[in-house]
This record gives C-alpha cells, sequence and structure tokens, in this order.
C-alpha cells in the first residue's frame, strides 16, 4: 500500500555509521539478544525482534507514541513516532500507523537506499572469516540444531523460505505442503531432470533469469525446493527459481505486490497436475518416472492413467444435487474437488460487543453444514428445467461422494462489498483431530471408519486487514511437534497456540492415509 507516513519516518541516513555490525540477517534484538527476524527502525536505526518472535520492534513503535494532547502535532513530535521498519532477511518494509507493509518511498528515495545498504552489508559479510567460522559450525552443527522438547532430545530439520518482496503467500503454501507426507515425498522420490533440447539427464541444473521461456519445469523446481526444506540446514533456503518460474507460467503472480496464498495453492496445484499428465518438450513425464526404479510402487500407482499425484492425494468428487420446486425433477452432477471453500456462516460475521464474548463460537462444522445444507436458490440462479422447458425456482444440495486422503478447506475470509474486498475476520473453531466427514458423504454405510476421520497437518493464516496486504504465516506438524513458519523464521510451537489460530486454510489428512504411506 501507498504509505503517507515515510516522509516524517524515514530520518537514518542509507549508511548510517548506527547500524550494528555483522550481517543484518543476523542481527540481534537490543531487547532479548534474540536473531530471529530482525528489523530496523528507519528512524533511530535500533534493531528488535518481530511480532512473531517477543515483538519488540512493536513495542519499541507502541512506546513512542506521544499522548494527542493537541490535534495538531509538530514536526518534532510527527518524527518522534518511529512508525516504519525494514524487515533485515527481505527488507521489506511496514509501518505500524498503517498496520501494512509498505510499497511506496520517499521522494528523495531513501527506503530503496537502505535496502541497497543492507544488501551490500549482507554481501560484505561474506568474507574468509565468515567462512573460517561456518567450518567450525559445522563441527558443532548437531548440537546447535538440538533443543529440549517434554524432556527428550530431537533435532530441528525443518529449514524457512527467504521473502523475495511480499511472497510469503507462496511461502505459507508451499511449508504447508512440505509438511504433507505423501505428496512431500512423491516429489522427493523423483529423479532430477535437466531440461536440455527435449532430452532428460541425471544431473540438476538450476534455472535462472537468463533462460529461456521454454526451459522451464514447474516440477522439477518445486521437487528441489521440497528437498532443499528437509536437507537440516539452519539457513532460509532462497526459492528464486521456484518463483521465476511461476512467472513464467502464471501471469497473474509476476511482480511483488501481496497475492491471495489460497489463489496460488490453486494455480500451483493444477499446473502441477497438468505438467505431471503432459510431460516436458515431448517427454512423457511419466515414462520417465515408470522407469525410475527407485521410486517406490506406493508412489508409481499415482501416475496411471489421467491421474497424478495432485489428484490421488488431493482429488476428491461432489454430487450437486438440484430439485425443480415446480414439478420436483431432480438433476444430479458430479463435480471433482481439490478442496473446499466454505462460507463462514452470517449469524458469525458481526463483530461481537463485549456483552456477546461469551456467545456462541464458529466452528469448523458449522462452516461444513452451512456449505452442505439444502439450500434455496435466489432468483438470479434459477435452474433450467429439463421437464417444465424453462427456469424454474429450485433447491440446490451438496453431498461429498468421494473423499480425498488430503482434505484441503478453505475459509472464505475475503468478500465483496460495493467496491471493496473486505475481510471477515472471525474466529473458526477447529479440532486438531478426529474430523468426521462421514455425515457429509453421499453413501456413508459404505466408507470404514476410519477412512472418515481426519487429523490436521498444517493451517495458513492470514494476519492483516485485506487480501492485497497483511502477511501469511503457516502452522504445521512434523513427526508430532508443531512449528510456526514464518518467512525464514521456524520456531517450535504447541497445540494450545495453533487452535488459537485464525484459520484462512487447513490441510486435513486421513488418519488411515497417515498410518500408512503405502495405501495410495
Amino acid at each position: 500500500m501507498e504509505c503517507p507516513h515515510l516522509s516524517s519516518s524515514v530520518c537514518i541516513a542509507p549508511d548510517s555509521t548506527k547500524f550494528p555490525n555483522g550481517s543484518p540477517s543476523s542481527w540481534c534484538c537490543s531487547v532479548c539478544r534474540s536473531n530471529k527476524s530482525p528489523w530496523v527502525c528507519l528512524t533511530c536505526s535500533s534493531v528488535h525482534c518481530g511480532r512473531y518472535v517477543n515483538g519488540h520492534a512493536k513495542k519499541h513503535y507502541e512506546d513512542a507514541q506521544i499522548p494527542l494532547t493537541n490535534h495538531k502535532k509538530s514536526e518534532k513530535q510527527e518524527k518522534a513516532q518511529h512508525t516504519v521498519c525494514m524487515d533485515c532477511s527481505s527488507y521489506s518494509t511496514y509501518c505500524y500507523r498503517c498496520d501494512d507493509f509498505v510499497v511506496n518511498d520517499t521522494k528523495l528515495g531513501l527506503v530503496q537506499k537502505v535496502r541497497e545498504h543492507l544488501q551490500n552489508l549482507e554481501n560484505s559479510a561474506f568474507t574468509a572469516d565468515r567462512h573460517r567460522k561456518r567450518k567450525l559450525l559445522e563441527i558443532s552443527s548437531l548440537n546447535s540444531k538440538l533443543l529440549k522438547v517434554n524432556g527428550s532430545t530431537t533435532a530441528i530439520c525443518a529449514t524457512g523460505l527467504r521473502n523475495l518482496g511480499n511472497t510469503c503467500f507462496m511461502n505459507a503454501i508451499l511449508q504447508s505442503l512440505s509438511n504433507i507426507e505423501q505428496f512431500c515425498c512423491y516429489f522427493k522420490e523423483l529423479p532430477a531432470v535437466e531440461l536440455r533440447n527435449g532430452k532428460t539427464a541425471g544431473r540438476r541444473t538450476y534455472h535462472t533469469r537468463s533462460q529461456g521461456d521454454n526451459n522451464v519445469s514447474l516440477v522439477e523446481e518445486f521437487r528441489k525446493t521440497l528437498c532443499a526444506l528437509w536437507q537440516g540446514s539452519q539457513t532460509a533456503f532462497s526459492p528464486e527459481s521456484l518463483f521465476y518460474v511461476v512467472w513464467k507460467i502464471m501471469p497473474n503472480f509476476r511482480g511483488y505486490q501481496q497475492q491471495d496464498a489460497h489463489e496460488f495453492m490453486r494455480y500451483l496445484l493444477d499446473h502441477l497436475h497438468l505438467e505431471l499428465q503432459g510431460g516436458f518438450n515431448g517427454v512423457s513425464r511419466s515414462a520417465i518416472l515408470q522407469e525410475n526404479s527407485t521410486l517406490s510402487a506406493s508412489n508409481k500407482c499415482c501416475i496411471n492413467g489421467a491421474s497424478t499425484v495432485v489428484t490421488a492425494i488431493f482429488g476428491g468428487i461432489l454430487q450437486n444435487e438440484v430439485n425443480c420446486l415446480i414439478c420436483g425433477t431432480e438433476s444430479r452432477k458430479f463435480d471433482p474437488f481439490l478442496d473446499l471453500s466454505l462460507d463462514i456462516p452470517n449469524q458469525f460475521r458481526s463483530k461481537r460487543s463485549k456483552n456477546q464474548e461469551n456467545g456462541p463460537v464458529c466452528s469448523l462444522r458449522d462452516c461444513l453444514h452451512s456449505f452442505t445444507d439444502l439450500e434455496e436458490l435466489d432468483e438470479t440462479e434459477l435452474y433450467m428445467c429439463h421437464k417444465c422447458k424453462k427456469k424454474q425456482k429450485s433447491t440446490k444440495k451438496f453431498w461429498i461422494q468421494k473423499l480425498p486422503k488430503v482434505l484441503c478447506l478453505h475459509l472464505k475470509r475475503f468478500h465483496w462489498t460495493a467496491y471493496l474486498r473486505n475481510k471477515v475476520d472471525t474466529y473458526v473453531e477447529f479440532p486438531l483431530r478426529g474430523l468426521d466427514m462421514k455425515c457429509y458423504l453421499l453413501e456413508p454405510e459404505n466408507s470404514g471408519p476410519e477412512s472418515c476421520l481426519y487429523d490436521l497437518a498444517a493451517v495458513v493464516v492470514h494476519h492483516g486487514s485485506g487480501v492485497g496486504s497483511g502477511h501469511y504465516t503457516a502452522y504445521a506438524t512434523h513427526e508430532g511437534r508443531w512449528f510456526h513458519f514464518n518467512d525464514s523464521t521456524v520456531t517450535l510451537t504447541d497445540e494450545e497456540t495453533v487452535v488459537k489460530a485464525k484459520a484462512y486454510i487447513l490441510f486435513y489428512v486421513e488418519c488411515q492415509a497417515r498410518a500408512g504411506s503405502d495405501k495410495l
């Protein structure tokens, strides 16, 4: 968004000597000394941690606020607000007064100059001394990755993703998908493919911006990214090559403006499915995979026929049942789905007053009931009845004919009112385990008890007020522990924190599938 506070808040010299020593991405918070998610104030150059660590950057802004004793503040007072700060890892800029990320700059371009200076500091940190320190760190890398969790020693292997400029929407989806075990394992087992003159080779190659449009593979870059996320590196991975391919094949996502994470997920899954079906430059990916002896039998079955791993894992089938209210004629249609988009019922949308805080809480089951309940179509959705031979009033009901192995539920938090797209910020209660989908099935008697039960694997959360702004993070579970993925920062968290999140996208894994991934 265009921030009106830059001219009065960006006061430091781009090459200020007040900056700490070392690489900006490893600067420490001046309060708690944490080096996770450092932000530098563009008013005074002090460094504090982000809101998902200990929130000292926001506290710094709040402490600097001057009581509004007069209607008009002096220029000196305005400059004392410390409202704008910069992420020392991604160099994105945030204004606390606007409560949003900033895309504009001052007339003198000070924000960009500070950004370039931080980038230069980061680059200059890669000296011989830094390489020497890295070698020393490798010796004790195992110790540095160990944490005490419930009295036992376990190793953190999750890796963060660098923000390339408002790419948190992509990072949150990638981290969520990387924690869908069946899905992630399939791609990690794929052989590396080099696209050269339409032929395949066993050597890896990384795409650069200088390569031609035809020489890109979304599947290959997606595979590399998933592999990088679980190599145990403590250094955040930069998904630049994948983002470049996304720009090439998904024009909607070109540029560095904030995007809708759900929209990106749908485009990503659709394009992965199409590429896996069609192959590259005349070379069938399926043929390559079937010849690969290292690919597990369970994963080879995902690529038979028109199905791919995308539809095999996320694919379900809906029955759309429409009844004419005049003659009673029934029409049935079956539609495949990769996710279900659920409305938050109107009775839960309005903001609660203090007297209503103890009222009923919206649950995920309320949203599912709203989706599957019998609905009378309004005048703008009249049904063309083949028996009456004209449009008639009718009712509609959805049934789930086939449940997927991974049930992806999208809560419709953004809706249009007049010319604005507003956010529904209602909290929706959701279960961590045992989501029972049996009552929504067309033929529940034909399904086993475990095949209708789902456990939560990942949650995408949108923080902020609008779809074109704000910030995305993700929670995901791996080997029984919950992690919070906030771009380059990955932290252990607990179930109590996860269930309090205002979910935007939920990924549920079928209990039967989680118990044995060989049942694909």
